[in-house]
């Protein structure tokens, strides 16, 4: 395979295991996808390595990596590892390669650490840590848990229990709207759950236990997604700084963390200090100009996203790019996180183009116009067609109008931290760099349409963060209408 860091990735991942230090590889390719290159370079040493080894991955690789490149591995190296599959701990005496999924492994390090030998872990993927841990420590009641308090509570409390559920949504939905419905609780919401719990018998389920312990915390947060149309919502709460909870974790073992690309510099330090990481090797590799470069379009002349101005420049602008492919069609990805835009933008481009457009679903072609949201590309990506063009209407930097991030925020302000740049900026890059990461493989276009790129200080670590990339103008897009002709 042509990529030209498989001995250094080799010698770090060796190096960790025989001093027992922790390492960090930014590989600056997709690390979720089938395809990752790496992933022989570090299964070398593991096999050669005398001891115990796990390896934290995604279930979509393990098939292949179990069926294929472990058993060649084994027999080009000589060795006989043991190899067990699995998300429960092996036992203590267990010599072989543990291969887990990530969430599975954290699982058991945030609530069963003693079940666990402390061998060296391998996490490929850890661009997702923050985010998996974060789904791990957070407690959701939805509906169900609703259902199932009453049912464990005396027939004579119900009405109540369903009184104080009315008078909490009541609240909740006389909140202005925003593109996340989403909200954090405030105090009058709180003293509602607190006399909740005031009414309650003993016997509550392990889901409603869990929630008025962390609510006892004063630093939790609190927060409501709500559906309006369904008339439902789900309370969660959560942990603000995963440091005093991930810390301990990394100090029971070597720590070998694969990454794509989680920051700008080598050191990572905003990631580091997010996840509670002291010293730390740490390497980034530079891509490969020739086989890892895409095209760039970045129009100049676009109004800033929070005018009037930039929905119907950007309309025309999507529109002109897809009659460009008219000729050969492909498919196409128009990412955009504006909820009511994109439905408007589907229904635009539906009248001229048909069937061909669809709005975040699975069932595609090859000939399929994809409109989609961040988070619904990043979920099934691996699923879909790579595109030949993908359009960004605007950055993925979290906005403030999510009251999780704003709390988030608020709370990098407390500590004097460089919010912006050390977390809304590495945040979106992180997702911007994993949304076109098959653009890469297939050496296709990725038109940018938010000239924040252009006017604003941080637009160069933008277009840093995208190398290796070739720039094209207006005249250059003629190559969507002649390839493949």
């Amino acid at each position: 395979m042509n990529w030209h860091h498989h001995l250094t990735m080799a010698r770090l991942v060796a190096r960790s295991l025989r001093l027992s230090k922790s390492s960090l590889i930014q590989t600056g390719i997709a690390t979720h996808r089938l395809e990752g290159k790496y992933r022989i370079s570090y299964l070398i040493p593991a096999l050669l390595w005398h001891e115990s080894v796990t390896i934290a991955m995604p279930i979509a690789v393990r098939e292949r990596l179990i069926k294929m490149e472990l058993p060649q591995l084994q027999q080009w190296l000589g060795t006989s590892k043991s190899i067990y599959c699995g998300n429960t701990a092996p036992a203590p005496e267990f010599k072989g390669l543990w291969i887990v999924d990530p969430q599975s492994w954290l699982n058991l390090q945030l609530h069963q650490p003693a079940l666990l030998v402390r061998s060296p872990i391998i996490i490929d993927g850890a661009d997702d840590l923050e985010n998996w841990a974060r789904k791990l420590l957070t407690v959701k009641l939805d509906e169900e848990d609703w259902d199932n308090l009453r049912s464990t509570q005396p027939s004579n409390i119900w009405a109540q229990i369903i009184e104080i559920k009315i008078q909490l949504m009541a609240a909740l939905w006389q909140r202005p709207p925003n593109p996340y419905n989403c909200y954090l609780l405030g105090d009058a919401d709180r003293l509602l759950i607190e006399s909740l719990k005031q009414l309650l018998r003993s016997n509550l389920p392990r889901n409603w236990q869990n929630f008025y312990r962390e609510l006892s915390d004063v630093d939790r947060l609190v927060s409501a997604q709500i559906d309006r149309t369904r008339g439902l919502f789900t309370l969660a709460i959560t942990l603000t700084d995963l440091v005093a909870e991930l810390a301990p974790i990394w100090e029971r073992q070597p720590l070998i963390l694969i990454t794509s690309s989680v920051d700008l510099s080598a050191k990572a330090i905003g990631y580091r200090q997010e996840l509670g990481l002291g010293e730390i090797t740490s390497v980034k590799f530079s891509l490969d100009r020739q086989n890892d470069s895409f095209k760039l379009y970045i129009p100049g002349w676009m109004p800033m996203p929070n005018t009037s101005k930039f929905q119907p420049v950007l309309v025309d602008e999507i529109k002109h790019l897809l009659y460009l492919t008219n000729s050969s069609p492909r498919f196409i990805v128009i990412l955009i996180q504006d909820t009511p835009l994109k439905s408007q933008l589907a229904a635009i481009l539906a009248a001229e183009w048909g069937t061909r457009v669809q709005v975040e679903q699975t069932n595609l072609n090859g000939s399929n116009i994809l409109v989609s949201g961040w988070e619904f590309w990043q979920q099934h990506q691996d699923d879909l067609p790579t595109p030949e063009l993908t359009i960004v209407a605007t950055l993925p930097i979290p906005s403030l109008e999510d009251p999780v991030v704003a709390a988030k925020v608020a709370f990098y302000k407390q500590q004097r931290r460089d919010w912006f740049r050390l977390y809304l900026l590495p945040t979106g890059l992180r997702i911007l760099h994993r949304a076109i990461a098959p653009m890469r493989s297939s050496q296709g276009i990725v038109a940018i349409f938010d000239n924040r790129i252009g006017r604003r200080i941080y637009g160069q670590q933008v277009l840093a963060s995208l190398n290796p990339a070739v720039r094209i103008n207006y005249r250059d897009l003629s190559w969507l209408d002649s390839k493949q002709r």
